[in-house]
């Protein structure tokens, strides 16, 4: 639920309870929304950022200390997702300084222990060390993400699982009663950004990969019209056609289109260099398509049923004889559009549903006790 600044503070939506104000960073995020998607939990929406387009939330408004200051009455509890990497250092104390003052509470979630849109990590690990040392609860994905964020910097952090991506309403493509097509296999690129190791994901993959064509697989790179960085791009197309693999190009995806792309899918290769969780993944889990994941952070351990293939990172020797097998295990599982993946995908949303109730109370039931704590 999203409210205006200045909502009510005592608003009553059950029998005894009372409305919680979230100032998150950011708010207009699918993630923040599935997890707060609770009548007592009111988030509030991202300030506007000066200068910036409409709907735009970074650098997030909420962590400049004199906001939080101005806005000292229109929230209970201050909950920091991501979108920290533009502030300097005193900023950051600063802000979560200033929430404290006025009596907000701060919750922090470490989703990542290495930030994908950055190659030098040093700043961000000090901004987690502040973060850390001032949030009143912690929040994260994975028991292995809690065990660093204990080793490294000595709090504890609750173990809260990704909730659902899979747009609301989205329904499984009906089985192909036809005579079934080639199997596709693809590894997905995106804007070049810092986290992905394109050049070595696309060697292993093709190397890993070469039976599959011949068999007729169709295995694809995919790869923005718009990236970060011209000249890899440029060196990727070449990597492609040298290596034989279908390489396609097109405009970012809108969540609806992204969904329907990936349900075509029978194995989705991650190219990742770095990095701890993956919503990429959770997605791909929803639909019901096996990922393989090189082993770095804590991707494998984000569902460990057997549909996440963990394979050596991609600068390793062993990672195309780890990707060839990993490959022959999905190609093993249901195939796209078959009656048992839209099973799959089915059984699958009714685990979401009950999972998903539990992480949205398990906010709840926090930010209720926090906020009972600060007053």
């Amino acid at each position: 639920m999203e409210a205006t600044l200045g909502a009510p503070t005592h608003l009553a939506t059950r029998a005894g309870a009372r409305m919680i104000r979230v100032a998150s960073v950011p708010a207009s995020h699918p993630y923040v929304r599935a997890v707060t998607a609770d009548p007592d939990i009111v988030v509030l929406p991202d300030p506007p950022v000066p200068g910036g387009a409409p709907g735009q939330w970074w650098p997030p408004v909420v962590l400049d200390a004199a906001w939080v200051e101005r806005h000292a009455e229109d929230a209970d509890v201050v909950h920091v997702h991501f979108g920290t990497e533009s502030f300097g250092l005193a900023e950051l104390r600063a802000a979560l300084d200033a929430a404290h003052r006025v009596g907000w509470p701060v919750v922090m979630t470490v989703h990542d222990l290495e930030h994908p849109q950055l190659r030098d990590q040093d700043h961000y690990v000090a901004q987690l060390g502040i973060l850390l040392e001032l949030a009143d609860a912690v929040l994260t994905l994975t028991p292995g993400a809690a065990d660093e964020v204990w080793r490294r910097w000595g709090r504890h952090a609750t173990v809260v699982p990704h909730p659902r991506v899979l747009p609301p309403g989205w329904s499984a493509p009906h089985p192909d009663r036809a005579a079934p097509g080639a199997r596709k296999v693809a590894t997905h690129l995106k804007d070049l950004r810092p986290g992905i190791d394109a050049p070595s994901a696309v060697r292993a993959l093709a190397d890993a990969s070469r039976g599959l064509v011949t068999a007729g697989a169709d295995v694809e790179v995919h790869l923005r019209d718009r990236t970060r960085d011209d000249p890899l791009a440029a060196a990727l197309r070449a990597q492609c056609a040298s290596e034989g693999l279908t390489l396609v190009e097109h405009a970012r995806l809108d969540d609806d289109e992204l969904a329907a792309h990936l349900a075509t899918l029978d194995a989705c290769l991650l190219p990742y260099g770095h990095g701890t969780h993956s919503g990429w993944l959770e997605l791909c889990w929803d639909l019901g398509v096996p990922v393989i994941v090189p082993r770095i952070g804590f991707l494998a351990e984000q569902h460990e049923d057997g549909s996440v293939l963990s394979i050596a990172p991609f600068d390793q020797p062993e990672a195309v004889g780890d990707l060839e097998h990993a490959l022959d295990l999905a190609l093993r599982m249901p195939s796209a559009r078959s009656t048992d993946r839209r099973e799959i995908v089915a059984r699958r949303a009714q685990e979401r549903a009950v999972a998903d109730r539990i992480v949205v109370e398990t906010h709840r039931a926090l930010y209720s006790r926090l906020v009972e704590g600060a007053r």
